[in-house]
């Protein structure tokens, strides 16, 4: 069967061509892909989510299957249901349902069921698909929609879904479409939202389970990430990463009544020594108020250069301090006193306590040797790090950074960092950067 579109021209434009022109902007067509085994991205309109669900499609590298986990919003159908065959239609084209990896996991399968019409008018998995259409126009899907059941069946799920995966070892990202908390102050909704998103990173299905019920989250897709975080878990995952997280008040401007919206991919990738540091040397000053050791030095730690050390809590900034240029003898003690910095005296940010901790993830950046440029013709937002001078005063802003997409606005932060005016004579030096995470 074709399953027509039912909020195209509600929840995005059902012009072809304004849809694809809406995604475009949505999205990060230069930022680095990643490896992912799974993913939670919000199905709201686009004006109100597009933003989180742009964020968090641009970091994944595509495969040739999304399984794609809804929750039913209309109460219509078989409570736990999969669609095997036909095509979902959006207006960018039509969509493949991966008949054989269906098959599989409805055979596999305790608990779900073939049905249609749970699908037909359900919008959680639909408002996905443009997305994954407008990156590749070949991929196929599974669809799956989770009404009301327990938890240890949304495990089960999950369970199955991973088995089927592995017996036909094939190319597979699991997608739960989830909002966050609904109609709630921004205050309320945030509060609520960091729970929920701190046992999702976790990877800990029980106490997403536990706080939801706990503390009243109206999240609607808790049921397809409960299922998502098992089947990841099956399938070797090793950490999750909040890609962004806003409210619908972050674009309306009004936080009297918000829905909340968060994007999270899931990988297999081993953290980098360095960045295990940094987490180490964090945890162990905040906690013991005194700096590690680096133990036994790894090829990259073994150079000297400046380094970087930034600290995010749930997607935001909560402290970046570096070095231009080597003041230690290696990178990993470069790594170990910027840690500390970045954690404790970021004049921006309060000292980092220790029931913190377990919400923060960090980056590395370590710098090539500045060397000078003639003119900003030389530069490239992207590609190089800027440091300003004139005199004694300098200031360096890092690459690839979120919100700064042109060399102008890269060299007037420079500018306001060393205190110097828009008017000022000023050299210009670029550096690279190698950014572990």
């Amino acid at each position: 069967m074709n399953r027509r579109p039912v909020v195209a021209g509600q929840f995005y434009p059902a012009s072809s061509v304004q849809l694809r022109a809406m995604i475009e902007q949505l999205v990060d067509d230069n930022v680095a892909r990643e490896d992912v085994i799974g993913l939670v991205s919000p199905h709201a309109g686009y004006v109100y989510s597009g933003l989180v669900a742009g964020a968090v499609m641009s970091r994944i590298k595509f495969k040739n299957t999304f399984i794609i986990m809804g929750p039913n919003h209309t109460g219509m159908g078989k409570p736990l249901s999969i669609m095997t065959q036909g095509t979902w239609e959006t207006p960018l084209g039509e969509v493949e349902i991966d008949s054989e990896l269906g098959q599989k996991i409805l055979a596999t399968s305790s608990y779900l069921q073939e049905d249609s019409s749970a699908h037909q008018h359900e919008h959680s998995i639909e408002v996905q698909l443009p997305f994954l259409q407008y990156f590749r126009n070949d991929i196929k899907i599974v669809p799956i929609v989770l009404a009301s059941s327990t938890g240890d069946i949304y495990k089960e799920v999950g369970k199955d879904i991973a088995r089927a995966v592995k017996d036909l070892n094939g190319e597979v990202v699991i997608m739960a479409s989830s909002d966050m908390t609904h109609y709630e102050p921004q205050e309320s909704a945030l509060s609520k939202d960091t729970r929920a998103i701190e046992a999702m990173l976790d990877l800990n299905e029980y106490e997403l389970l536990e706080r939801v019920d706990e503390l009243a989250i109206s999240m609607c897709g808790y049921a397809p990430v409960v299922s998502l975080i098992s089947a990841v878990k099956e399938l070797g995952a090793t950490g999750a990463e909040l890609v962004k997280y806003q409210t619908s008040g972050d674009i309306s401007g009004d936080y009297s009544s918000v829905v909340g919206y968060a994007g999270i991919i899931v990988t297999k990738k081993e953290m980098s020594p360095l960045v295990k540091l940094a987490k180490k040397t964090v945890e162990t000053y905040v906690r013991e108020g005194k700096a590690p050791k680096p133990g036994q030095l790894t090829p990259e730690m073994k150079q000297k250069a400046g380094v970087f050390v930034s600290i995010h809590k749930f997607g935001e900034l909560r402290g970046c301090i570096g070095t231009f240029e080597s003041s230690e003898s290696n990178v990993a003690e470069e790594t170990i006193i910027n840690a500390i910095s970045s954690a404790t005296r970021d004049p921006r940010f309060p000292p980092v306590s220790p029931d913190e901790l377990k919400d923060l993830s960090y980056n590395v950046d370590v710098l090539t040797t500045p060397e000078p440029v003639e003119s900003q013709d030389q530069l490239d937002s992207r590609k190089y790090g800027v440091i300003v001078e004139s005199g004694i005063r300098r200031g360096l802003l890092l690459p690839d950074l979120e919100g700064v997409d042109s060399v102008d606005y890269q060299i007037d932060i420079c500018r306001q960092k060393a205190g110097l005016a828009h008017d000022e004579p000023i050299k210009l030096y670029r550096f690279e950067v190698k950014r572990y995470k």
